[in-house]
């Protein structure tokens, strides 16, 4: 008899997770809370939101459930690891002191500051006009980030004085974030190229899965506002070898030694988003959680058991979980409801997904789909991830935008590019 495992989430992430998870003969049964219906292809869909976290624990307790897996990062900022480490279950997912890294961005400088970890030179403020005094005297572009949780959107790169206080006067004085605009972080613009580095740790050991590297803006050519990701690739030729050893010894090493210093232990996923400029990589950002969309094309290159290692982190001790790594690279394509990050229009039916998936090496992963009088439909603003294989890079995203041409609904939108970057650094 194998464990039963509760995946938290709905989006295109947790439904990679549950794909994966589903997989592992370590397991009998997977539940989501809430889940979509991608997801319930793989598993049981329980009607709980991903935030509610005490009726997440009441359900583990009730359920027995043997490991939780929290794919958003709400849930974690929430306390939700520690009320299930409080009845004595297993979750991958660090505390809610630790989720601080992700949950505030003046936690997160503070503590790179504090143990000389490479990041942009930064302040602090929580006093508007404070805030836009200091700005204007900001060589440009500058950025600036709310502190708090914000989806992703919470951040502007301004390339005007204009531009930046009319972000700041929608995070401090408009209040387009909530409580998560009370203190904003303004920072140097760091030049270089970006990727995503993600490994499974338990507070000591890091176990890393391979690089890979988001598509954040929403338009082509990395024009217009942040979204939650538009795209991703992996592996990211950005980070060679050297690089990648630089990463481990001067960021996630001195990272988890100085919060053991602060009496704070990490078990679960750390992600650092990071800029690489000749070969010397900095801190954007750490988020606590496996990447969206990078996970999609991560689990695709997976090709061992994912399941022992989320095991182990849970444990708070990595022993001997193996990783395999498919060598060929792996394209995710987000399709998009039109006017994403902005407004959008739901309820359109969408076509295709089952032809698409009959494509070798290709999956639909489902993020903002619902089902609507027996007819799948949009219900959120990134809808699917279509997510392919290939023997090389230009193969993988060819296969992937043959997909995405037979899939439609109204209003449809996605980036043309994505891969391009890693294309044009000669990687084929």
């Amino acid at each position: 008899m194998g464990i039963s495992v509760l995946v938290v989430g709905g989006g295109g992430r947790e439904h990679a997770l549950a794909w994966k998870i589903s997989q592992s003969p370590l397991v009998s049964k997977v539940y989501a809370a809430p889940g979509n219906p991608g997801i319930a292809k793989h598993a049981e869909c329980v009607r709980l939101a991903a935030d509610d976290v005490k009726a997440l624990r009441d359900f583990v307790v009730a359920n027995g459930i043997d490991l939780t897996v929290v794919g958003p990062e709400a849930p974690l900022v929430a306390g939700l690891a520690d009320l299930l480490s409080e009845e004595g279950r297993l979750v991958c997912g660090p505390g809610r002191a630790a989720a601080q890294l992700e949950g505030s961005k003046v936690f997160m400088k503070s503590i790179l500051r504090k143990y000389g970890i490479p990041t942009a030179g930064f302040e602090v403020f929580d006093d508007y006009d404070e805030a836009e005094q200091h700005v204007l005297t900001r060589k440009l572009p500058v950025v600036i980030k709310a502190d708090g949780l914000a989806a992703g959107k919470g951040v502007a790169v301004a390339q005007t004085y204009e531009e930046a206080v009319t972000f700041l006067k929608e995070v401090m004085e408009r209040r387009a974030f909530g409580a998560a605009g009370d203190r904003v972080v303004v920072e140097e613009c760091l030049a270089g190229e970006e990727a995503s580095y993600i490994v499974f740790t338990d507070g000591h050991k890091v176990v890393p899965l391979p690089s890979s590297q988001d598509h954040k803006r929403v338009g082509d050519d990395d024009q217009g506002p942040n979204t939650g990701g538009m795209g991703a690739y992996s592996p990211a030729p950005v980070v060679t070898p050297e690089v990648e050893g630089r990463v481990i010894r001067e960021i996630f090493e001195p990272l988890l030694s100085g919060l053991r210093a602060e009496g704070i232990t990490y078990r679960g996923i750390l992600y650092a988003g990071l800029m690489i400029e000749n070969g010397a990589p900095r801190v954007l950002e750490f988020n606590v959680r496996f990447g969206d969309p990078e996970a999609q094309p991560l689990f695709l290159r997976l090709s061992s058991d994912l399941v022992p290692l989320l095991l182990q982190c849970a444990q708070g001790k990595i022993t001997d979980a193996k990783m395999e790594i498919d060598p060929r690279p792996a394209v995710c394509v987000v399709m998009a409801s039109g006017g994403y990050p902005g407004r959008y229009s739901k309820g359109h039916p969408i076509e295709g997904i089952e032809e698409a998936e009959r494509l070798e090496g290709v999956v639909v992963f489902h993020a903002g789909t619902s089902v609507d009088r027996g007819m799948l439909v949009n219900s959120g603003g990134r809808v699917l991830g279509v997510t392919a294989i290939g023997d090389t890079l230009d193969r993988a995203i060819d296969r992937a935008y043959i997909a995405v041409d037979r899939i439609n609904w109204e209003g449809v939108y996605y980036r043309s590019d994505i891969g391009k970057k890693a294309l044009l650094k000669g990687r084929r």
